[in-house]
């Protein structure tokens, strides 16, 4: 019953995404699983700071990355904090722990004629739907900034041609409106026209596979690092290539 409790918590009262939503729920799965290896039961009224910060030393053991330590470390403080809003618990144990801190990296730069370069390479892009998907896919990245997640969740709705703009989901569902230039309007009519000539299976969604189904984040991943490494300075920098394909943009962010 509480998993069912917290995930209406983190859906109505933090707003967070179904894919966070998700996450959370199994980082607590397995803290709960290691605190009833170790405690014999869970019980969150009598877990400690002590006790956690031992499941984050196990994490680390593990090999787990400090990026994911900390995510579950953040599913652990937010499910006490839903413990404490219900009054199940007094205190949350996890509140002053720090998580592994996360190595920084220099960002990686792509120059716009590098860019265009990519963009207008007429051999990279086989002359049927999935290379005029893929080429847009790249110059949408390119003259957005949007996120990876953000493009993967563009449905048709989210288009109007007539105000040229996108609508936008980010993240905890937060929506924004992106501008777009006329230049990127007809590219983008010129796609969805396609699409629709030869994708017989319909779907809401703005970008597809040859069979109709979504994209999905592997995909995404293979097309931008697939073009991206025709670009000398980012071929030799595959940890700063994966900062540009997050991002897709001139100068990434992690």
């Amino acid at each position: 019953m509480w998993k069912e409790k917290w995930i209406q918590y983190l859906r109505n009262e933090k707003n967070y995404s179904s894919h966070t939503e998700i996450s959370y729920l199994t980082d607590l799965t397995q803290f709960r699983q290691f605190t009833e290896k170790e405690c014999g039961e869970f019980n969150p009224e009598q877990i400690d700071s002590d006790l956690i910060r031992l499941w984050i030393a196990h994490l680390i053991e593990e090999g787990i990355k400090p990026r994911s330590v900390n995510r579950k470390l953040s599913a652990v403080k937010t499910f006490f904090n839903y413990l404490n809003k219900i009054e199940a618990v007094n205190g949350n144990p996890a509140k002053k722990i720090r998580g592994p801190k996360t190595p920084k990296k220099l960002p990686a730069f792509v120059h716009h004629e590098e860019m265009t370069r990519v963009i207008d390479d007429e051999q990279a892009y086989p002359d049927n739907f999935e290379g005029e998907r893929d080429r847009f896919i790249m110059e949408l990245f390119y003259v957005t900034g949007m996120r990876k997640s953000e493009l993967i969740g563009l449905k048709n709705s989210d288009v109007d041609n007539y105000a040229k703009t996108l609508r936008v989901t980010g993240k905890r569902n937060k929506q924004r409106i992106i501008p777009l230039s006329d230049t990127t309007v007809v590219k983008l009519k010129k796609y969805v026209e396609l699409r629709n000539r030869e994708i017989e299976n319909k779907t809401p969604y703005l970008f597809v596979k040859k069979n109709g189904d979504p994209i999905y984040p592997k995909m995404i991943y293979n097309i931008v690092r697939k073009h991206l490494d025709s670009i000398p300075t980012l071929s030799k920098r595959s940890e700063e290539l994966k900062k540009v394909y997050h991002n897709a943009h001139p100068r990434a962010k992690n």
